[in-house]
């Protein structure tokens, strides 16, 4: 299925020289979340993933559905707040500021097989925090993975070496 085919291209958005990647036209056909979700099943299931890890919000519309179709809790990396304690938190740079992620202290085990899931790799920062905070609770991150990678940005650099990086769509 041509993902690229459905993703809408916004000049000048969210400011001017930005070319924004508008994934609303995927989310809103069935078949191609079917594909997504079926590709990246397949993806993870052959790594034994254990959990899904997905980050707050965009990564819940992919990461969600992927984790029912393996049979394995879904556990979401949230904004600062937006979770009751006791969390674990980072603090990550984003182009112009910081930000801050949180997950639940149970969310995962020592040990346990994780996948981290989210729309879009750009930079790195979000997934490289994700990773940082499944990592700090003791499991092993083996796989994450994104619906668009923005390979120009050199996102995929910033991440640990050693864990399976997947995009289905590259620009």
């Amino acid at each position: 299925m041509d993902l690229k085919a459905l993703i809408r291209d916004v000049p000048d958005y969210p400011s001017e020289g930005i070319l924004f990647r508008d994934l609303t036209p995927v989310m809103a056909d069935p078949k191609a979340m079917l594909h997504i979700t079926e590709t990246l099943s397949e993806r993870l299931r052959s790594l034994n993933v254990e959990a899904l890890a997905a980050i707050d919000s965009r990564g819940f519309i992919f990461g969600a559905p992927v984790a029912a179709a393996l049979d394995i809790p879904f556990v979401p990396i949230r904004k600062a707040g937006k979770l009751p304690p006791p969390v674990v938190g980072v603090d990550y740079s984003l182009e112009y500021g910081s930000a801050r992620l949180e997950m639940t202290t149970t969310a995962v085990g020592k040990g346990q097989r994780v996948a981290v899931v989210d729309d879009l790799l750009a930079t790195g920062g979000s997934a490289g925090a994700g990773v940082k905070l499944v990592t700090e609770l003791g499991a092993e991150v083996v796989s994450i993975a994104f619906l668009v990678e923005l390979e120009f940005l050199n996102g995929r650099s910033v991440l640990p070496t050693g864990i399976d990086v997947f995009s289905m769509v590259k620009y």
